[in-house]
């Protein structure tokens, strides 16, 4: 809203010191964060509080953990703070007329309301299963959906294609750009080309699986990158939920992971960057700078109260939204691709509770008895268990919570570094 205010005054005529500072991605990219922290730690007391006022207390199951029937009754729905946190500089700073911006908003509202509901049958109906999983995987996979039929069908999502000069001379289209001696020629085109490491050009079509050509061919890719995306929303808003099990633990990765979203984004929504780069060039994307900026305010600000011993926890309010958000966002900037590099820990978590789940079955099956491959799934929690009899026994003695989210926190950093560097590992 500012944003536009400044820009309408511009407009206007009006001509006074810093009226030209909202034309820049990064200035407002650094209110955005400075806006959400403040914001998050201006909220917090207060929501903190009033969570306590009405009693909406975490229930802790006794797994036996070091340290986790003191959690107990500590105020959960602490996903609020972030939520606010995020929407306001979003909607004061944002273009709020760019597509990317309002799909972010729109997803930030629904996987918060998803999990508003989950935690308030928590809480108020005392039922600690909460939301009927088949309705969060139905809520998701409806986001996914709207998120992939806004991609295909708006005609402000574009990618620049390059072409060669001879191609420029057959098709008017076809556009040229100078940068410093060197001339590009481009078109801007819908396309279902992303982003995939580890090859030549960095790209991957989404129409090389479809088994169709001519138009069939347009057709079916469309629809495997709709499922792709209704796969990724889904999969990483499940990540970040089973991540959440510590104190700092999803807040401070899901800061790390945003922190590399953003300088992908505002690499690629910038046609110098992405032209020296050699990265795929996607116009109006500089705008999920500004979102992201206050995502990761919003997460260093609630950081304040939910690191080691907590005062509040996101819950699946906050849990459910910030993957959704780091889905919607690589999806967006075209680095859906990279998510199991870049989102390792939230794959890590996923596969463990899958693969623990599956072998219990199995070895139940088989040997009448369910049998473990870690001590305790999701995997953070493995290890803080001792005496349990599992395939995986490292480590042997229980490691300290705040430890244990440290090393996570390390291990996604170096994940996040190893994500941007494949760009020139090819």
């Amino acid at each position: 809203m500012i944003y536009h205010l400044f820009e309408y005054l511009q407009d206007a005529g009006y001509d006074f010191p810093g009226i030209g500072l909202m034309q820049y991605i990064t200035f407002r990219a650094f209110i955005s964060l400075i806006t959400a922290l403040l914001v998050g730690l201006y909220l917090g007391p207060k929501i903190i509080k009033r969570l306590q006022k009405k009693q909406i207390g975490e229930e802790i199951r006794d797994l036996g953990l070091e340290g986790q029937m003191q959690k107990k009754g500590t105020p959960t729905m602490g996903g609020i703070i972030i939520l606010l946190s995020i929407l306001i500089p979003a909607l004061l700073f944002g273009d709020l007329t760019n597509i990317y911006i309002k799909l972010l908003i729109v997803s930030t509202i629904w996987l918060g309301f998803i999990g508003f509901l989950d935690d308030s049958i928590k809480v108020f109906k005392k039922n600690k299963d909460g939301l009927s999983g088949k309705y969060k995987i139905i809520g998701q996979a409806t986001l996914g959906l709207v998120v992939g039929l806004v991609l295909c069908f708006n005609s402000n999502v574009i990618i620049r294609e390059k072409a060669s000069a001879k191609e420029a001379n057959a098709h008017a289209e076809i556009q040229q750009e100078t940068y410093h001696t060197s001339v590009v020629y481009f078109k801007d085109a819908k396309s279902t080309i992303t982003t995939i490491p580890f090859v030549k050009d960095n790209e991957f079509n989404y129409k090389w699986l479809s088994p169709f050509n001519g138009k069939w061919g347009e057709i079916t890719s469309w629809i495997i990158y709709i499922v792709i995306i209704i796969f990724v929303i889904t999969a990483v808003s499940n990540g970040s939920n089973l991540t959440d099990g510590m104190d700092g633990l999803a807040t401070g990765i899901s800061a790390f992971i945003g922190i590399t979203i953003a300088i992908l984004a505002y690499l690629s929504g910038n046609s110098i960057y992405a032209s020296y780069l050699n990265i795929m060039y996607i116009p109006f994307t500089g705008e999920v700078v500004i979102f992201m900026a206050a995502f990761i305010g919003a997460l260093v600000g609630f950081l304040w109260y939910n690191t080691f011993p907590a005062q509040v926890f996101m819950g699946d309010t906050g849990s459910l939204a910030l993957g959704g958000i780091i889905a919607v966002a690589a999806i967006i900037i075209r680095k859906e691709l990279l998510i199991p590099i870049l989102c390792g820990i939230f794959f890590v978590e996923s596969l463990s509770v899958i693969i623990q789940r599956y072998y219990f079955k199995y070895t139940k099956k088989k040997y009448g008895e369910g049998r473990r491959v870690f001590k305790m799934s999701p995997i953070h929690h493995h290890f803080q268990k001792e005496g349990i009899e599992a395939l995986i026994q490292t480590p042997k003695k229980a490691i300290p919570e705040a430890k244990i989210v440290v090393r996570f926190w390390i291990i996604a950093i170096l994940l996040c570094a190893i994500t941007i560097l494949t760009l020139k590992i090819r």
